[in-house]
Order: C-alpha cells, then structure tokens, then sequence
C-alpha cells in the first residue's frame, strides 16, 4: 500500500467584526484554539471592532472540524494534529495567505495589523507568518508556544519585526507562567523583546489584556 495526496478545492470559513473600508486603521487576525470554532472566539473581539469603528477582526476558523463527545452535539475546529500533519500546516497557510491578501486589498496600506493565536492558534500563527508576504507590527502568543521545530533564520526573520507579547492567566491549565517565561527567554535568544503578560484566569481570554493590548496601539 502506498500513500498519495490529491490537492483540491474546498470552502474555508472565516468571520469579521467591523466594515473594511479606507478608512480601516487596524486590522486584528486572531486565530482560534483546538476544539473551537471561530464564531465564538471572534465574539470576545467584538467590543474592540464596536469601540473603534477604524478596527476590524478577522477570525478564520481551522479546516478540520469535529464532533466534541461523540457522534453529536458540539462542534469544534483544529488546525492540524500529528497525523499528515505538513500537508495540513500547508494547508491552513494557503488559507490564511489567500484571507490576508482579500482583506488587505481593501485597507490603506499603512493599516496597523495585529496577528493574535491562542492556545493551538499560536503555533499556526507562527508557522503563517514565517511563510506570508504580511508583516504584522504586533504577534500576541496567549496560552501557547512559537513552534521550535521552524528553523532559526526564518524565526530571527520573523521575530525581529514587531512588537511581541506572551499572555498567560495565572491559573492556565496547560501552560504554567514558569513555562510562558521560559518560552519568553527562548525568544529573546531569538533575537525578539517580547513582554509577558499574566492575568488571574484559567486557559482563556481576557478583556481588560484585550483592552489594554488595544489601547497601547493607537
């Protein structure tokens, strides 16, 4: 038996929070975790796109979807797992690169843009950006990694650009402030200045960071 790929067209799914138009000052990509779908998580964004009417929020939504428990019930979405997994990091880059460049074409081109992953999200975040045209001025890694499996020239590459910022709650279930400061010196082997940033929560978002990451941008 041998393995073969086929690629193919298929329909991927993204939502948006606020009117692109010229006059579009910031642009926020923010990448969902595993097990979630991006209707949800692009609503704790919503209150920064109603605030700022130059603000829009882009939130794909990864290509392979799942039933949470089960054969029913809730859905959520992944952006890869172990098994084939670059051709599916190939994939979700297509996508992202291709959602990019339709949004951006209807920004100035000075508009500010943030590129937000969490959890599962920081790693395809990461990954994107080491193989886009696009060059954020903010990356916010919240409750996850920068991949160390891409190559130290590409991450020095990346990671000299913008402004990075590690978020992590206190009380995160998967990833400790001990972890978030070591990824944060890994980083700054790197070559980048990242901040870290902790607020009293589990594994989620929180608004006031939201509020306060928002604010020191305009």
């Amino acid at each position: 038996m041998t393995e073969h790929h086929l690629a193919v067209t298929r329909t991927a799914r993204y939502y948006q929070q606020g009117a692109l138009s010229a006059k579009t000052r910031q642009v926020w990509f923010v990448c969902h975790g595993y097990g979630q779908l991006a209707a949800y998580f692009s609503r704790h964004f919503a209150f920064l796109a109603a605030a700022n009417p130059d603000t829009v929020i882009i939130a794909p939504e990864g290509l392979s979807r799942f039933y949470l428990q089960g054969n029913g019930g809730r859905v959520g979405a992944s952006w890869m797992t172990r098994d084939d997994r670059l051709h599916e990091i190939d994939d979700h880059i297509g996508f992202l690169n291709q959602l990019a460049a339709n949004v951006l074409a209807e920004c100035p081109a000075d508009v500010h843009i943030t590129v937000l992953g969490f959890s599962q999200g920081t790693a395809t975040v990461s990954r994107w950006l080491t193989r886009t045209p696009l060059r954020p001025h903010h990356l916010i890694l919240w409750a996850g990694s920068f991949p160390e499996d891409i190559a130290t020239a590409l991450a020095q590459q990346l990671l000299s650009g913008p402004k990075i910022t590690l978020v992590v709650g206190t009380e995160d279930e998967y990833i400790s402030v001990a972890q978030a400061t070591r990824q944060q010196e890994y980083l700054v082997e790197l070559g980048a200045s990242p901040q870290l940033i902790t607020f009293a929560g589990r594994h989620e978002l929180n608004r006031a960071v939201l509020e306060q990451l928002a604010y020191t941008q305009r």
